[in-house]
């Protein structure tokens, strides 16, 4: 009589041992792991639901633990309105930020950028700070074209802010046409010359927003930009208008 051999049934290895079309609570849990950082309401839901429809009616979960769960959704949902509100109220006061900084168009600011309007009969007033004082200060008026053409020589200054002016003169004679010039403070302090930017006037012609600064960025007339935050003095109009 012949033999019949028991047939010989394949045991699955790894991921293929699960049948199809069914999801291991296991395997769920890794997906949450590797997606930690980017784990939302919608994944949660969806890994709370899969581990309802596939626990074991014998043995399904504890009170304690489906407690512990909702309480996790809950905080989850609690978090995700805190941030939605939050990024709200950023945009928000990034439009009301942008709104007041073009209420400065043509208004007239003094900012460190060392650039400013002149204009014949005016003068000049800059601003400089020294924390440490001076011994000397040596102030140097530059055109359009870098040319220098003024330099002005201040003795010893106690720290503090200190205003410098310049009513137009040229070193050769006569006074300045209107335009825009750079000045330039050079201070003389414990026997080192350093070169301090001088908040000067000029009108504002545009705003824009920096993202990467998180800043108003203001324009003035003559191209120069500065961020608003740098802006210590704000005037009604240009001088001379």
């Amino acid at each position: 009589m012949a033999t019949i051999a028991n047939p010989t049934i394949p045991t699955p290895t790894g991921s293929s041992a699960t049948m199809s079309g069914i999801t291991r609570y296991s395997d769920m849990k890794s997906i949450q792991a590797t997606n930690a950082s980017t784990m939302g309401k919608t994944e949660f839901l969806t890994l709370f639901t899969t581990q309802l429809k596939s626990q074991d009616p014998l043995d399904p979960v504890k009170n304690e633990a489906f407690v512990a769960q909702l309480a996790q959704f809950s905080q989850l949902e609690a978090s995700t309105n805190m941030s939605n509100s939050l990024e709200s109220m950023v945009k928000t006061i990034k439009s009301e930020r942008f709104i007041s900084g073009s209420a400065l168009i043509g208004k007239q600011i003094t900012a460190p950028m060392g650039n400013a309007d002149y204009k014949e009969g005016h003068n000049i007033n800059g601003l400089i700070s020294l924390p440490n004082g001076a011994d000397s200060i040596s102030l140097d008026v530059y055109d359009s074209s870098n040319n220098k053409i003024y330099t002005q020589k201040f003795g010893r200054q106690m720290p503090g802010d200190i205003n410098l002016g310049w009513d137009g003169s040229l070193t050769s004679g006569g006074k300045a046409e209107s335009g825009t010039y750079k000045m330039i403070a050079t201070v003389n302090s414990l026997g080192k010359s350093t070169q301090t930017t001088i908040s000067t006037p000029a009108t504002v012609k545009s705003v824009t927003y920096s993202a990467e600064a998180d800043d108003l960025i203001v324009e003035v007339e003559g191209g120069s930009t500065v961020p608003l935050s740098q802006v210590n003095r704000i005037d009604s109009a240009s001088i001379g208008q």
